[in-house]
């Protein structure tokens, strides 16, 4: 299929295809089984079997399935088939509940259609012919003879070997019936056929065996179409256990890209809550006050319900980008904070209440913190809006820095002081440091030369 020339958006177009591409098929194929004789009921048992599934295309995607054909692929394993696919179908039900799950099918083909040739020993003893008498005859009708009796012919003029096998034209073949036709032994005038010497029926198997680490697998695949991959990660997690558990030694994995993204999920939060501690313990060694530490770290929270409240308005999920824009903003935000407070802290060293030197450290250093948190968000508002080819893939992290950023600024200017007033309200005026040759230490030690300070520094 080729598309026409021109922007496509894909997965509008994958939804026509899903209203119109069933319905066509099933009247073309039912057509065509009319003409050719197949029996009605025979015909809807094959019009009830065809799926339609997007693979995808480029290789992108394909690694974050880890080999899975879509994004969403729930497995069963066990020892046995059976209890594979009792426990397989129960799932199968419950994910088709799922709106978000489209395209739902199983990975193998479970009931293959195939052709049993049972062989009556006792009938071919006594036609005279053998079980591999009966293979060979029936062989060209199910693939080739070059499978059973290798044959070739060289070409006498240029040397060339030529393969030759026997094989009867598909078209002669429409039935079982027309198995059952196939000479085996040909005595005299009259002759043997498969029907003499043996049964010939239709049946069902696995068209594929897939095993993982030696246990029969039962594979289930599916798309995602309108909603995040996240929200259909949990309602695929709530089917699975809605099925109720498997047999005993069954067992029930999600695969495709759900497996990377939870494990993306965990690691991104504890890096940003490893972030988070790594930025408060920074303040912590610069003031060497734990409340000074916590005054700085307090726009933190403002900043990270900015980047929720960003993503919500703008219809934006949670994913790798965003995490990264709200890393971004936290630290941006940290460092406006820590600016503040220390000149808060200076000012209020220098006799100010702790409510005057709040306000006067932001008043001091209200044009700084603008022009930073401005500057950055400028740089990331064409960003967040995603023009051009592809900016959809990194406007989740420009909206994350602007809103963390934004709030954060807010906060910064006109909640941090408060904060300071209220924290370093009562405490006291002498320093906090633990070095014994700064003067403003409470553990200063007076008279000490440069030679004594570097052997106390050794021996302490």
């Amino acid at each position: 299929m080729a598309l026409k020339p021109g922007p496509v958006r894909v997965e509008a177009l994958k939804d026509r295809l899903r209203e119109t591409l069933p319905a066509h098929l099933r009247q073309w194929a039912a057509a065509k089984w009319e003409r050719e004789g197949v029996p009605a009921d025979v015909a809807a048992a094959r019009l009830a079997e065809p799926r339609l599934s997007f693979e995808p295309a480029d290789i992108v995607n394909e690694v974050m399935s880890f080999g899975s054909p879509s994004p969403v692929e729930v497995v069963v394993s066990g020892p046995k088939l059976a209890d594979d696919r009792a426990s397989a179908e129960k799932v199968y039900a419950e994910l088709a509940k799922v709106p978000a799950v489209v395209d739902l099918r199983y990975a193998q083909a479970l009931d293959y259609p195939t052709v049993e040739v049972a062989a009556d020993r006792e009938r071919l003893a006594a036609a005279g012919a053998t079980a591999a008498d009966l293979a060979r005859a029936v062989t060209p009708y199910t693939s080739s003879s070059r499978f059973t009796v290798p044959n070739y012919w060289r070409d006498p003029a240029s040397g060339v070997g030529y393969q030759v096998q026997v094989e009867v034209p598909f078209a002669l073949v429409q039935s079982p019936r027309d198995l059952e036709l196939a000479p085996v032994v040909s005595a005299g005038e009259g002759e043997v056929l498969v029907r003499d010497v043996g049964q010939v029926r239709e049946g069902t198997m696995p068209g594929q065996v897939d095993r993982y680490n030696v246990r029969r697998v039962v594979g289930m695949t599916g798309n995602v179409r309108g909603a995040d991959l996240g929200a259909v990660a949990r309602q695929v997690g709530a089917a699975v256990a809605a099925a109720g558990p498997p047999p005993a030694g069954v067992q029930v994995d999600v695969r495709g890209q759900v497996a990377p993204l939870n494990e993306l999920f965990r690691g991104l939060g504890r890096g940003l809550a490893a972030a988070v501690v790594v930025i408060g313990l920074m303040p912590l060694a610069y003031f060497q006050s734990a409340w000074l530490a916590l005054v700085a770290v307090a726009p933190v929270p403002a900043v990270l319900a900015g980047v929720g409240g960003m993503l919500l308005a703008t219809g934006t999920t949670l994913n790798l980008q965003s995490f990264m824009g709200a890393i971004m903003a936290v630290g941006v935000a940290t460092a406006n904070a820590i600016l503040l407070v220390t000149f808060a802290e200076r000012a209020r060293l220098a006799g100010m209440t702790a409510r005057e030197a709040g306000v006067e450290g932001a008043r001091s250093r209200v044009r700084a913190v603008l022009m930073t948190s401005a500057a950055m968000i400028a740089g990331m508002v064409p960003m967040a809006v995603g023009l051009g080819e592809g900016g959809d893939q990194t406007a989740p992290l420009g909206r994350a820095v602007t809103g963390g950023l934004a709030a954060g600024t807010l906060t910064t200017l006109f909640v941090l002081p408060a904060v300071f007033a209220l924290v370093m309200g009562r405490a006291g005026t002498r320093s906090a440091s633990l070095d014994p040759f700064d003067p403003a230490s409470r553990h200063y030690r007076p008279g000490v030369s440069d030679s004594d300070a570097d052997l106390y520094g050794r021996m302490g």
